[in-house]
């Protein structure tokens, strides 16, 4: 018998359980997704002194709740970036891009102190990939090499037609990619011409993930 009667519950659950990680008064990167979603409605009782959105719809969700959004560009570093995940693994290296935010997402995370990952359990994988593609970010005229280049990896791209990203560009998502090293796929990928990002986050993998399980939340470390 599941605490939860939802995956929502789940998620909520998470969200909440993250809030003892996350700094009040301080400066927060806050992700995109289902998740996050309800740890913004959550984010008022921080009395944040301010926040830096990995999107757009972030941005909009935070003000409404009248806290104060600022450029990236504007602030030296974070007290702490807060995101969910599409999969995570024991090592808290993680899939994301779903919501074809990962560009940023990956950029915001980049000067955070501490990574705090909030997911539901069916986001718990043995390996990366296997059940959700991975998603790559690239610049529109570059779509067809890139595919090609992703080809003579083992994978197979689909186009995620009628999505452009914040940054103006357009989403390969990469399915049967086999994904043994994380670390040394997301460098090859990223550096193929094109590319502006893919979607494993390894080099900014989290450093603790709040997991909402049937039996409640288990803070988990990389292992």
């Amino acid at each position: 018998m599941s605490l939860y009667a939802t995956q929502d519950e789940k998620k909520q659950a998470a969200a909440q359980a993250a809030l003892k990680h996350l700094p009040k008064g301080g400066i927060l990167g806050v992700g995109t997704g289902s998740t996050v979603n309800f740890l913004i409605e959550l984010l008022p009782e921080l009395q944040l002194e301010a926040a830096v959105a990995s999107s757009e719809a972030t941005a909009q969700r935070l003000k409404k709740l009248g806290i104060d959004v600022v450029d990236m560009n504007h602030v030296g570093g974070l007290d702490a970036y807060v995101d969910g995940a599409d999969e995570i693994d024991r090592h808290l290296h993680m899939i994301k891009g779903g919501g074809a935010a990962l560009t940023r997402e990956k950029i915001v995370a980049s000067i955070a102190k501490k990574f705090v990952c909030i997911v539901d359990d069916s986001k718990w994988v043995g390996q990366l990939g296997h059940d959700f593609p991975l998603p790559v970010e690239v610049i529109p005229m570059a779509r067809s090499a890139v595919a090609r280049k992703l080809v003579a990896l083992g994978g197979d791209p689909v186009y995620r037609e009628g999505v452009v990203t914040d940054n103006g560009n357009v989403i390969l998502d990469v399915y049967n990619l086999n994904i043994l090293n994380a670390l040394e796929l997301e460098k090859t990928i990223n550096n193929i011409p094109g590319v502006v990002c893919n979607g494993i986050f390894a080099l900014n993998k989290a450093d603790i993930a709040m997991v909402a399980t049937d039996n409640g939340i288990e803070e988990r470390i990389a292992i």
